[in-house]
């Protein structure tokens, strides 16, 4: 627990006068009112403080009779975009967080959810598939734009972009690229700045990179736009930088049951029976940090593929790191996916 967090608590059983100490000295413009077992109970804004002394009460009042009872909070695994839409929504600066017990686990700031140092690295989102899986789904926006929990996906890789410092954007745009366009412009509104590389056909997942107008001097992440994910898109860069790869392609293990029982066969005699087993296998997570060098050898304005990059530095006896994704993980590419995103289906 933090030294802010720990100067702004308040005990239930304390009086009025905690609460000004707390607000004063605890940097987080909120007291928190926890009761013996840690479980947060209420909320003092400094506006709530004085409401309670200009009603009569003295800073010997308990808290209990003036805080807030009914307040807002997250849970320790909320993402970024959440927290963020909570504070916009409610014009608020401070949002607890708040563990299933009820404990109170830490707080998010404004001013840190909006405020992270720069990384000098540039990012690609591939945001210009139609997303024909989608159906009707997609016939007027664009797959990337398709929205889950009240806002497009492609907002959302671009708040989790800015979330670990990466500020210039750059978005692969062809099948109604106009709505994207519009609905993102130039990027100030969302703290960064984005750019456009229009395909004038399907360039795949990686021949779009060859339009970019120069060669970045760091390593290059690339995703897809169809991604709900929280990746530690931090420690990603970390491990490819570490690892001395030339390019670092994000993992997440896949799990499938098979529906019968399946048995293992030496000279056409079963020696074992295993009943539905399910198989686990690493898949490509779509997400990549690949160094600056290997921009070069993609073709100019044609169709080329990450997986063909990774083939190329393969064949070249060069390091192509894993990095496996542990945070959520959602490929939004057909109905089911999206269902499973929206939290329609478990």
């Amino acid at each position: 627990m933090t030294d802010a967090l720990v100067r702004s608590r308040v005990a239930v059983t304390g009086t009025l006068a905690d609460v000004l100490r707390a607000l004063d000295g605890g940097a987080l413009g909120v007291a928190l009112v926890a009761d013996a077992n840690e479980r947060l109970v209420g909320i003092f804004t400094d506006g709530d403080a004085r409401r309670a002394l200009l009603s009569g009460a003295t800073l010997e009042s308990h808290v209990e009779p003036h805080m807030k009872r009914v307040f807002v909070s997250v849970p320790p695994n909320a993402g970024r975009a959440e927290v963020l839409d909570l504070m916009q929504g409610r014009r608020i600066d401070a949002v607890p967080i708040v563990d299933e017990e009820g404990k109170l686990r830490g707080c998010h700031q404004l001013h840190d959810v909006l405020g992270v140092q720069a990384r000098p690295n540039w990012a690609v989102i591939m945001a210009g598939g139609r997303g024909s899986r989608l159906g009707s789904l997609t016939r007027d926006v664009p797959k990337p734009m398709i929205r889950v929990a009240g806002r497009p996906i492609l907002e959302r890789l671009i708040l989790h972009l800015i979330t670990y410092g990466v500020r210039r954007i750059y978005l692969s745009i062809k099948y109604l690229g106009h709505v994207i366009e519009d609905y993102f412009g130039d990027g100030s509104a969302f703290g960064c700045e984005i750019e456009y590389l229009r395909e004038e056909r399907p360039l795949s997942t990686a021949g779009a990179l060859s339009l970019l107008p120069a060669r970045p001097e760091h390593p290059l992440l690339v995703m897809n736009g169809d991604l709900v994910t929280q990746a530690n898109l931090g420690e990603m860069f970390d491990i490819h930088a570490q690892s001395g790869a030339a390019l670092t392609i994000a993992v997440r293990r896949y799990f499938h049951t098979v529906p019968f029982g399946c048995v293992e066969v030496e000279d056409g005699q079963i020696i074992d029976i295993e009943e539905k087993p399910t198989l686990t296998r690493l898949a490509n997570a779509g997400l990549y940090v690949l160094d600056p060098e290997l921009l070069g050898r993609i073709p100019y304005n044609s169709e080329f593929t990450m997986p063909a990059l990774a083939a190329d530095c393969l064949a070249r006896k060069e390091r192509v790191q894993a990095f496996e994704v542990a945070d959520d993980w959602i490929d939004v590419g057909q109905r089911e996916q999206l269902s499973q995103a929206r939290g329609e289906t478990t």
